[in-house]
């Protein structure tokens, strides 16, 4: 962008492109799109983001940004023929925000500018004396403007139309009449003065520019932030603004507005889906303040008008190649197309519309691939309800996005936030949602409405947050202030348990019982994706079998039993990359580890280990033939010691009162001395992996007999081991070194001529490993980070402890984007794993790389483990589906591809 571009903050339609949505916005940039079409855009002009930068880092408009709107104004106002707020033939328009990211109902909007008390009697003229539009118009100017630019509670007015709708005796708004909204105006009036201090202003450019400056300043706004963070947004982004000439959609029975989707969003089957309100305005629609129709209805009001939608969806459609989300509003007959983007959608459809895409041509199997990611493959992992069980809907509602949830119902956000906070499973009902619910939206398993469509601000969020969603319930009657709704002679009070389908949009009382999904059932090879009718399952086998080809990284599993190696092989997982062996010694074995560790003679000491040797043996045993010739990373013990002893605190108290009771207690007494001795402050930094083998004579050398005579037996027995020791927490050459020594002698004695190769290599989780992996890689034949440590040493956090703490903290100032823990730090830690992994191939060129935490199985670090060259990530089984899909994702990122 050159310095003169930076100084043009404002575009007409005709200037932009699709192509310029960090500049425009995405409403902006596909506004001009269509408009480039030549499809029925009403003319406008769109503000950057740029503009927006400027005024939140300065508190004012940017230099120039007047006369640009100013000028294009202008051009709108001969275009249009009316000039802006005429008394007698007004020109108004709509104020709308539009990120670069799609963020449904987190900006705002305010229509009918230019509204006032003289322009008003003007537009009625100009509709043919229609009275009832234009007060209609006016009311919803005063009620947005109220609410967006100067924060006048939202519920006043609401409770005023209530309140005149109670007084004509009807529920329904399009009842009222001219005079009942001329009083409703003054009414709205009042209650603007009340908590602005003035009056409702009259003069149009003064709504403009605050109507402006409030979408600017809404960037900020807090469901905004919130919204960012949970969907990953940048924050310096800014917004554009766009500014429209206004359509109406309210101007009676052959007016209206919807919202259309090019396939269906829930499931991804193609045919005509989508909400149309005649005599409304497009934020009735998405609001749900009245149920909408199906879109085929529109077909019997005004199937001009409907023949021509469906001619512009495929247009876009083809155009755009992917699912289109369409907004367009129809004045007198009229077709208007007020936005169109890719539109959002479920996990199940994403990958249903991809391959359907790939079927028609519109796309390959690459974009196909790019086009889907492992946080969707993960929640169609999520199980579903079990209905075998005579189990009966109350209710039957909208499948507004799919999943099975159970909670105890709540009506408010404040109250699921607080439930959700003590660890209780959640339903959030209302009668709508509006942004103002995220926070409890985001808290909540599920959302639940009696009112709206697949296009209300509550179907819309929860698809973008993979939460299931039941929209227009409408047999339910919810009673907000008495915190209860009715439904069938049922009376479901706040904390009752209910269940809802988001496919299906059936309501259950109480929990509903769940089954494996498809995709399960896919991945554990009970449901062969040939031979079943079932389009989900062909998509995600088609897609997931193109990442397989694509992906460069390997991935493994972490597993520590033979049970949980299976089921990471028939989830796709291509070896072990980390065995605790920690973890085999609890339960009935933490006695004999305990004695080992507490042993006071070297007597003691070889029979624990005797003890140890043959259950780690067949443990090993067990996990080598599930894995059948697969590589099998053993880790050698790393347990921080308090793990396996008992809590001093505990100990000292049962001495102390077996003493005062006169009972012997010289073995407990000599337990608290050994404990009292071995105690220490931070276990996580103390005496453990490398340090506790080269502290306790014979214990890494029972673990690697144990791999060794495993790995031999099963060869023997025909099969193939493939393992691969792993030293943890090593920091220097020398504690490697000095423990390979010793194992490389014992893998000799017992391997001898049976074939069995056993390679030894460490965990790099401490940061001095890091920092001289040049030095321990000549020692080491293959390198595993160990991101959860790593994580913690990096940062001097404790995870168990910070957490809970202050992550909280850290989220809601926008230090972490992201907890560091769930995905990794790619400037510090991620620095880090960069710097091992060039020093130590640099020593050792066929260095083997991989990672085995949690980081393995998330998707962006998986990209990240790709960009650095490691060799395989591993993960636990459960995700290793998800690690394949990112594998391939990344691998086509690097590399491109043709039809992009």
């Amino acid at each position: 962008m050159t310095a003169h571009e930076t100084d043009k903050y404002v575009y007409d339609f005709a200037e932009g492109n699709k192509d310029l949505k960090d500049l425009l916005g995405g409403k902006g940039a596909n506004l001009a799109e269509m408009t480039n079409l030549g499809l029925p855009v009403p003319p406008g002009f769109t503000i950057t983001t740029g503009a927006c930068q400027a005024y939140l880092a300065t508190g004012r408009e940017p230099d120039g940004l007047a006369g640009q709107i100013e000028a294009h104004l202008e051009a709108l106002e001969r275009a249009m023929g009316r000039r802006l707020g005429d008394p007698h033939d007004p020109l108004l328009v709509s104020v709308r925000s539009g990120a670069r990211f799609s963020m449904p109902g987190m900006m705002e909007t305010v229509l009918n500018v230019g509204l006032n008390d003289r322009s008003v009697v003007g537009l009625s003229n100009q509709a043919g004396r229609n009275d009832r539009f234009a007060w209609d118009s006016y009311r919803r100017l005063i009620q947005m403007f109220g609410k967006t630019v100067c924060e006048v509670p939202g519920e006043e007015f609401e409770h005023a139309l209530d309140e005149a709708k109670r007084v004509k005796g009807t529920h329904d708004d399009l009842d009222l009449d001219a005079g009942d909204l001329r009083g409703l105006v003054e009414t709205y009036k009042k209650i603007f003065a009340k908590h602005t201090g003035r009056e409702f202003p009259q003069e149009p450019r003064e709504q403009l520019d605050l109507a402006i400056r409030a979408v600017f300043e809404s960037w900020n706004a807090e469901r905004a932030i919130l919204y960012r963070r949970q969907e990953r947004i940048p924050a310096d982004l800014g917004t554009a603004v766009n500014v429209v000439a206004m359509v109406f959609g309210n101007l009676g029975p052959d007016s209206g507005t919807g919202v259309a989707f090019t396939r269906d969003p829930g499931s991804g089957a193609q045919g005509i889906y989508g909400d149309y309100l005649a005599n409304a305005q497009g934020e009735d629609v998405v609001a749900g303040i009245r149920n909408t129709v199906p879109l085929q209805e529109l077909e019997r009001l005004d199937k001009t008008s409907y023949d021509q939608l469906l001619d512009i969806m495929a247009r876009l459609e083809g155009h755009y190649q992917d699912l289109c989300d369409i907004e367009f509003t129809i004045e007198r007959g009229k077709l208007w197309m007020l936005q169109t983007r890719v539109g959002k959608r479920t996990a199940a459809a994403a990958f249903v519309i991809a391959g359907q895409l790939v079927d028609e041509g519109l796309i390959d199997l690459d974009e196909a691939l790019h086009r889907v990611n492992g946080a969707q493959l993960a929640q169609l992992m999520f199980p579903r309800f079990q209905l075998d069980h005579g189990i009966e809907a109350v209710a039957t509602g909208i499948g507004a996005s799919p999943g099975a949830a159970s909670g105890a119902v709540v009506f408010t956000s404040a109250r699921a936030v607080e439930l959700a906070a003590e660890g209780k499973a959640v339903i959030l009902v209302r009668r709508e949602t509006n942004p103002d619910d995220l926070n409890g939206m985001i808290a909540a398993q599920g959302i639940l409405t009696s009112r709206g469509g697949k296009t209300s601000h509550a179907a819309v969020v929860a698809r973008g947050m993979g939460k299931t969603c039941v929209s227009g319930a409408d047999e339910i009657e919810v009673n907000v202030p008495a915190k209860r709704f009715t439904v069938g002679g049922h009376t479901v009070a706040e904390g009752d348990v209910v269940s809802i389908d988001g496919t299906t949009g059936k309501v259950y009382l109480g929990e509903v019982p769940v089954t494996p999904s498809e995709v399960v059932q896919y991945f554990e090879g009970t449901l062969d994706p040939e031979r079943t009718d079932d389009a989900l399952v062909r998509a995600v086998h088609r897609i997931m079998t193109h990442a397989d080809t694509r992906r460069r990284l390997a991935v493994r599993t972490n597993a520590d039993t033979g049970a949980d190696a299976a089921r990471a092989r028939r989830f796709g997982a291509e070896g072990i990359g980390l065995c605790r062996t920690e973890h085999m010694f609890l339960g009935d074995r933490r006695e004999l580890v305990e004695r080992l560790i507490l042993a006071a003679t070297d007597a003691d000491r070889t029979d624990a280990l005797a003890a140890l040797l043959p259950l780690q043996r067949q443990d090993f045993v067990e996990i080598f033939r599930e894995m059948a010739g697969l590589p099998v990373t053993v880790r050698l013990i790393d347990p921080p010691l308090h793990e396996f002893l008992p809590p001093l605190e505990q100990l000292a108290v049962n001495v102390a009162v077996a003493q005062e009771r006169g009972e012997d207690v010289a073995k407990e007494e000599a337990l608290l001395a050994a404990v009292r001795r071995m105690h220490e402050e931070n276990p996580m930094l103390g005496l453990r992996g490398v340090r506790l083998g080269l502290v306790i004579p014979g214990l890494f050398a029972m673990q690697v007999r144990a791999i060794a005579e495993a790995a031999v037996a099963v060869t023997r027995d025909g099969g193939t081991a493939c393992p691969e020791i792993m030293v943890p927490l090593v920091g220097a050459v020398q504690e490697l070194e000095t423990v390979r020594a010793e194992a490389e002698k014992i893998i000799a004695e017992v391997v001898g001529d049976s074939g069995v190769e056993v390679l030894i290599g460490t965990m790099i989780e401490v940061p001095r490993a890091a920092l001289t992996a040049g030095q321990i890689a000549e020692a080491a034949q293959f390198f595993s980070f160990g991101t959860n440590d790593l994580t913690q040493m990096g940062w001097g956090f404790s995870r168990d402890d910070v957490e809970g703490a202050f992550f909280w903290r850290y989220l809601e100032l926008g230090i972490f984007g992201i907890s560091p823990f769930e995905s990794i730090d790619r400037d510090g830690v991620g620095r880090l794993i960069r710097i091992a992994a060039e020093e130590g191939r640099a020593a050792r060129p066929g260095l083997k790389l991989g990672v085995c935490g949690e980081h393995g199985g998330d998707p962006d670090s998986v990209h990240f483990f790709h960009e650095v060259g490691l060799d395989y990530v591993s993960c636990s089984p459960f995700r290793v589906p998800v690690a394949r899909l990112e594998a391939g994702r990344a691998a086509i990122e690097t590399t491109g591809s043709d039809s992009r």
